[in-house]
């Protein structure tokens, strides 16, 4: 199992425990959790956020979306346009899928007895 680096600190994600993934124009990152609210707390700019993929404001918002999706592309609200805004919507969705496959799935959920770094 290969495993991941935190692109703040540079030390070893052991599970999914402390394991944050983020994204910021169509780039996935994973950092510690303690790691991300430093990148909260530097980052000073809208265009330069990170927003967290995994967690319950992710899931959140893939639920949100997905229902925008099926609400858009299943009627005729907005036509064209909501069509286009059911396809824009999946954008959430699809770095959420990758960033489970692509990072998630390859650490353990949970390791007892970590040393702490």
């Amino acid at each position: 199992m290969k495993s991941k680096i935190c692109r703040y600190c540079y030390k070893e994600i052991r599970d999914r425990d402390e394991l944050v993934t983020a994204s910021s124009w169509f780039r996935i990152r994973p950092y510690h959790y303690r790691c991300f609210g430093k990148i909260e707390e530097d980052t000073r700019t809208i265009a330069g956020t990170w927003t967290p993929i995994n967690g319950r404001s992710g899931l959140v918002t893939v639920i949100l979306m997905l229902i925008l999706f099926l609400w858009m592309i299943t009627t005729n609200t907005l036509g064209q346009i909501g069509d286009l805004i059911g396809l824009l919507a999946l954008y959430p969705v699809v770095l959420r899928v990758v960033s489970y496959v692509f990072i998630e799935s390859r650490l353990p959920k949970f390791v007892e007895n970590k040393k702490h770094q």
